[in-house]
């Protein structure tokens, strides 16, 4: 048997592995960081027989409460995500799984590495009226990326959308490439109307450092970009820092940031009505976004999600919330589950990307519903 994790994204200690019946691991934490929760390993070992994997510590983890009724997904192509037996005692992951070839890759949600994130801008670019943008660099070196989608003109709206702030939530990368597919259909009459009164600038992934080192929430010196709106730097946040500086640039009329909660398995929005700057027209904006969005796809829904916050009492270092108040625009987190859509549950699968590619479809429309009103 052998368990290994020295790839992209990988992610897991090695206890003890000397019985299918017994093996022990544990997640390694984020660089500089005690955030823990992502997992992504090879498993290579004998087929057809039942192997009891278990991950150790997790009453300490990030999201103890993402434990409860998840369920682990398993590949043998790195194409193929599907869900296997697994139980949580309150510390303890047990994941059952018989496979059935040599080798085995299981991980907490279908990974995105970062050659296909690669593959998806370079892509990107060689389609109609896109361009690809380089921003500078992160800690560990790699691209920070922007496609431009559209050509900027006088009454066009300004629409950024971003992914992966915590690299962890894999699912915001297949929910942009979706988007992008329709987006690039010029066939699809809400993408070509959308374009024609919009420039969408896009950021498929906000954390490529922390996404190919099998990190949860940080870059690679431990920052959670998440909490750095308020004031970024090029020594801790880079990224933000970049993204922030192009905003100024083109002006924001409209942000939709795209992560995954651990815990609750619905896809839902958060607001900006803690702001400051919160008014009845957002308040409009956000409403018209959401119905539109409960219209076009059951997948969505507005009953259950993150507390809101009281007036003027807003995390300004939160993206949405920082972006909002800067810019005075629409501008929300959109969260997909980890586990399943409980509301559409699917045993097999559970919330996968290609669910997560369809939502990202589907949030065009909700999109192209709001944008003459933006600003």
């Amino acid at each position: 048997m052998r368990i290994s994790s020295n790839f992209d994204s990988g992610n897991i200690e090695v206890i003890k592995a000397e019985s299918a019946s017994d093996i022990q691991l544990r997640i390694r934490k984020d660089n500089q960081s005690d955030f823990y929760q992502w997992f992504h390993f090879r498993l290579e070992s004998t087929p057809f027989v039942q192997h009891t994997i278990n991950i150790l510590e997790l009453d300490k983890s990030a999201y103890p409460g993402g434990w409860e009724n998840y369920q682990a997904v398993v590949s043998y192509d790195r194409q193929e995500w599907f869900r296997v037996d697994t139980d949580f005692d309150g510390k303890t992951l047990t994941i059952t799984h018989t496979p059935e070839h040599d080798v085995s890759y299981v991980a907490y949600f279908a990974p995105y590495s970062y050659e296909r994130h690669l593959d998806l801008i370079s892509w990107a670019q060689t389609q109609f009226d896109c361009r690809l943008e380089h921003l500078g660099e992160t800690i560990d070196g790699r691209d920070m990326s922007l496609l431009i989608i559209g050509q900027p003109e006088e009454g066009k709206k300004a629409i950024w959308i971003t992914a992966r702030q915590h690299p962890g939530e894999t699912m915001a990368e297949w929910l942009i490439e979706g988007m992008l597919e329709r987006l690039f259909d010029e066939n699809d009459g809400i993408s070509r109307s959308l374009l024609n009164k919009a420039v969408l600038y896009v950021v498929p992934n906000m954390n490529p450092d922390g996404s190919a080192r099998g990190h949860l929430r940080t870059n690679a010196v431990g920052s959670n970009l998440n909490r750095e709106w308020a004031t970024p730097t090029l020594e801790k946040s880079p990224e933000v820092y970049y993204v922030l500086n192009k905003m100024q640039q083109t002006g924001v009329d409209m942000l939709l940031d795209v992560h995954g909660d651990e815990a609750l398995p619905y896809n839902f929005v958060a607001g900006s009505e803690g702001t400051p700057s919160y008014s009845a027209k957002r308040q409009a904006l956000e409403n018209a976004f959401k119905q539109a969005l409960l219209q076009v796809t059951p997948e969505f829904q507005d009953e259950f999600g993150y507390d809101k916050d009281a007036p003027g009492k807003a995390n300004l270092t939160v993206g949405s919330n920082a972006v909002a108040e800067k810019f005075d625009c629409l501008s929300y987190t959109l969260e997909m589950p980890f586990k399943d859509n409980i509301n559409l549950p699917d045993a097999a699968y559970g919330w996968s990307p290609q669910r997560s590619k369809q939502l990202g479809e589907d949030v065009l429309v909700a999109i192209h519903a709001v944008v003459e009103d933006l600003r």
